[in-house]
């Protein structure tokens, strides 16, 4: 999520525009697909994307002299993302939550055995950035096969992307002409308590709208999930950013150019989709959703 109270700067060297936005583009048009017409491969994208999140994690946490067990990392994140998902949708693995926390436990196994084999030098330090990653990554990305895999689950997705997208541009919008009350200048300067607010006040009105015309729920689910979805977005940006700051990183990487890293593009969501899963898996259910 982007907050800032001062003017727009002018673009820095190294961001290309046209290149950006044919990026942007490139995988747009995918996801989109998967989103409307292949819930197969917008969780097939999902999982890419997550595990080359933890690569870049795990990359990052090297300037801290951290050095997680990226390989095992990497499997347990592709293959609980697409596990949970194939679980969930067949009769072939027991369900997608218990086939996702299964694997998540085999892979930190998996890290601890590996890490062994190094000896014991470092070895707190080195699994402590193996567990950050796990935590991150797998364990927060496995609700978006979960959302998918659940009654409406394309559209459940579609609104948690709306709300946060939404949150995003209300605390630009809003932060750019009102900011100036800095929420957390210490971890991201451009933050503002009332771009806070305007993100929550336009992520809430999208998520009424999506609630009531896209899943046929009560006005007051999109209440709370936008309040909820938008600060949980919130968080998930400044962790991000705080990472980054610390290990003295502008961007989590250059894997996408004139984007930065993927995780770039997935804090806040990353954090948002155990939240949006949380408030529509209880609340639909209640009203039989």
């Amino acid at each position: 999520m982007t907050d800032t109270s001062q003017p727009t700067p002018a673009p820095k060297a190294g961001r290309n525009l046209p290149v950006a936005i044919g990026v942007g583009i490139a995988l747009f048009v995918p996801f989109a697909i998967g989103l409307i017409w292949a819930p197969w491969l917008f969780v097939l994208l999902a999982a890419v994307g997550l595990t080359a999140a933890a690569v870049e994690i795990h990359l990052a946490l090297r300037h801290k002299g951290m050095r997680s067990e990226i390989v095992p990392i990497a499997i347990g994140t592709a293959v609980s993302v697409l596990g949970a998902y194939v679980a969930a949708e067949t009769d072939l693995f027991s369900d997608g939550t218990s086939f996702a926390i299964a694997c998540l436990g085999v892979t930190v196994i998996a890290v601890l055995v590996t890490r062994l084999m190094r000896g014991g030098q470092g070895f707190i330090r080195d699994v402590a950035a193996s567990a950050l990653i796990i935590a991150y990554i797998p364990l927060l990305g496995m609700f978006v096969p979960l959302l998918m895999a659940a009654p409406q689950g394309q559209l459940r997705i579609l609104t948690v992307i709306v709300a946060v997208i939404a949150a995003d541009t209300g605390a630009y919008a809003v932060g750019s002409q009102l900011g100036r009350h800095k929420m957390a200048p210490a971890i991201s300067p451009g933050k503002t308590w009332e771009g806070l607010a305007g993100g929550v006040t336009v992520a809430t009105a999208a998520a009424i709208a999506c609630t009531h015309f896209l899943l046929a729920a009560p006005w007051w689910i999109g209440l709370i999930f936008g309040v909820l979805v938008a600060l949980a977005a919130t968080v998930g940006d400044l962790v991000e950013s705080l990472i980054k700051r610390e290990v003295g990183l502008k961007d989590m990487s250059n894997f996408l150019p004139g984007h930065g890293g993927v995780m770039d593009r997935l804090d806040s969501m990353l954090v948002a989709f155990p939240i949006g899963w949380l408030i529509l898996h209880f609340a639909l259910a209640e009203i039989g959703g």
